[in-house]
């Protein structure tokens, strides 16, 4: 696999052919459309994406080391499916509704003033991690390992503190109420 190295991606609409097949290492892409192409088996090396619509790209067995997003639409991406060794994604005022982490390790991951509607991390590990002003309306928690992690200023999110490991999380006054949903009890 050919390996590109530093390169600075501005401007540039990958819908049409695509994103060629290769190792991406210290690269940028700045207001690029990637929305519905395919980048499976691409490797993402310590890469930044600015402003960037990657709605529904394919990426089985994407590898995404070091990866940040920053002001970027990315609904309905099924993370499920990247190549889950050395996986360190971040994410800040990003767009990921609909979209599906299920079954990963996103432990200390940061998620930064995103929308997270209807988000799925069903089974997913986000331990030690901090979800800082996220909307959560309608995102799925089932057997997911939040221990430790910071959710004092996410909002809209319901979790059954049963189904789920919550030890040690932390959550403000304001919000603890998504955690009682299940039980009928109104915080007010």
């Amino acid at each position: 696999m050919n390996t590109i190295e530093g390169e600075e991606f501005l401007k540039q609409d990958f819908t049409a052919e695509g994103l060629k097949l290769a190792e991406y290492e210290n690269c940028l892409f700045e207001d690029c459309n990637f929305s519905n192409v395919n980048l499976s088996n691409v490797e993402f090396l310590e890469c930044e994406f600015i402003n960037c619509d990657l709605s529904m790209v394919g990426v089985s067995n994407t590898a995404f080391k070091d990866a940040g997003f920053q002001d970027c639409k990315m609904i309905g991406i099924q993370f499920l499916n990247v190549n889950p060794f050395l996986l360190e994604l971040s994410f800040n005022h990003c767009v990921l509704n609909d979209s599906v982490f299920s079954g990963l390790n996103l432990k200390g991951i940061h998620f930064t003033d995103c929308s997270m509607k209807s988000v799925d991390f069903g089974n997913t590990n986000i331990s030690d991690s901090v979800l800082d002003k996220c909307n959560l309306l309608g995102a799925l928690f089932e057997r997911t390992n939040l221990e430790k992690a910071d959710f004092s200023s996410v909002y809209n999110f319901e979790l059954d503190p049963e189904d789920n490991r919550i030890k040690g999380a932390k959550f403000s006054k304001e919000n603890v109420a998504g955690l009682l949903g299940k039980y009928g009890v109104k915080v007010i």
